[in-house]
């Protein structure tokens, strides 16, 4: 059974950083793709970053370019999401996901098939 665990959201003021993790299992993650997506309150899941099966291609939300990374281990079947600069807009539950299939739209949670359950990050003073 497929199954990702996020982690690392928490409470952080506005400038700080936070990093996300997302560990799979039940999914050897070095054949698929990864994406973070976002969803705050009232608002439609967002697509943040995504990265290729081997780590050498990764896309940004314009909202986030500059601030955030994405990165992974496959070692450790674990994908990585550093945020910095982080404003009262990035409040939301983050989620990784997996696509299926090798051809996938980074924006598009439509295209992607397995979630985790989401880690909550606010941004607040």
């Amino acid at each position: 059974q497929v199954q990702f665990v996020e982690s690392g959201g928490g409470l952080v003021q506005p400038g700080g950083s936070l990093r996300l993790s997302c560990a799979a299992s039940g999914f050897t993650q070095s054949y698929y793709a990864m994406g973070w997506f976002r969803q705050a309150p009232g608002k439609e899941r967002e697509g943040v970053s995504c990265i290729t099966s081997s780590g050498d291609v990764t896309k940004y939300a314009d909202s986030v370019k500059g601030r955030f990374t994405i990165s992974r281990d496959n070692a450790k079947n674990s994908v990585y999401l550093d945020m910095n600069d982080l404003n009262a807009e990035d409040t939301a539950i983050y989620y990784c996901a997996a696509p299926v299939g090798s051809s996938y739209d980074c924006s598009d949670s439509a295209d992607f098939d397995w979630w985790g359950q989401g880690t909550q990050v606010t941004v607040s003073s």
